[in-house]
């Protein structure tokens, strides 16, 4: 099937989807309103096969050294797959399934497929990253932008309580150090041992929940248009501080799920 941009439908609730543009979330309207940032490099793509950056761009892969492309000086941010074109593997009226093979500057052959679900109240994303030969560490995120004003209404607030934040270096990377959480503005990485669970609220318009089984989400709020909320797998650099291995029989998978009522 081609990679044309998808549109999902549920109540009032309409979703773009869009495989030519890296597989990314082009648009969420609820009622009508825009919730995701405009733009193609904005909405919210997938970070797959990593999350964030990776220092230097360098990776242990077993017992070898890779060296990814540096797309973010002096690191390698966000993954490949966000540049990259996916297919659309199957469509209906509320589900939309799209698939993206692993190519260079990735070491490694394997594929990556994106389930799209709408409902009146709810979109879930699901991903899934399988290997056919070898096995390699993989991470999977999600990095959407939502918009900071609905309109002309007050900015979004964000409310989450972490059991700890990932203290950042200078070079914008973990550092290992685990500390208590601070207050924003932030680019910083956060545990949710629970789960993800962030609420993004614009006072009298809406009430969004970003959640996830997964333990990690960044917060990004520092940009004046929009506030970015990131459920992954593991924390930035993790290739190489908390690598998940995708094997031939134990594919590496992910979920999150927004839901929202009107305030």
């Amino acid at each position: 099937m081609s990679n044309e941009d998808i549109t999902l439908t549920a109540g009032d609730a309409e979703v773009t989807v869009q495989p030519g543009n890296g597989g990314r979330i082009g648009g969420l309207r609820v009622g009508g309103v825009e919730l995701l940032r405009q733009g193609e490099r904005f909405g919210c793509f997938p970070m797959v096969p990593w999350c964030g950056r990776t220092r230097d761009g360098r990776f242990l892969d077993g017992g070898t050294l890779r060296q990814l492309p540096l797309n973010s000086p002096p690191h390698a941010i966000h993954g490949t797959a966000r540049d990259g074109a996916w297919r659309t593997a199957r469509v209906s009226a509320d589900e939309a399934v799209i698939t993206y093979d692993l190519v260079d500057p990735w070491p490694h052959p394997g594929r990556v497929t994106q389930v799209v679900t709408l409902t009146p109240d709810t979109l879930t994303l699901g991903m899934a990253v399988e290997t056919y030969e070898t096995s390699f560490p993989a991470q999977i995120g999600w990095h959407p932008w939502f918009n900071r004003t609905l309109g002309d209404g007050e900015g979004a607030r964000l409310d989450f309580t972490p059991a700890w934040q990932e203290e950042r270096g200078d070079d914008h990377l973990p550092t290992g150090k685990r500390v208590e959480p601070r207050p924003g503005p932030w680019d910083d990485c956060f545990g949710m041992p629970d789960g993800v669970d962030v609420t993004v609220t614009w006072p009298g318009r809406l009430e969004l929940r970003v959640a996830s089984r997964e333990q990690w989400v960044v917060v990004y709020d520092e940009q004046e248009a929009a506030v970015c909320v990131e459920p992954q797998t593991g924390p930035p650099n993790g290739l190489n501080t908390l690598p998940r291995l995708v094997t031939a029989i134990d594919p590496l998978e992910a979920a999150t799920t927004w839901s929202w009522r009107r305030l």
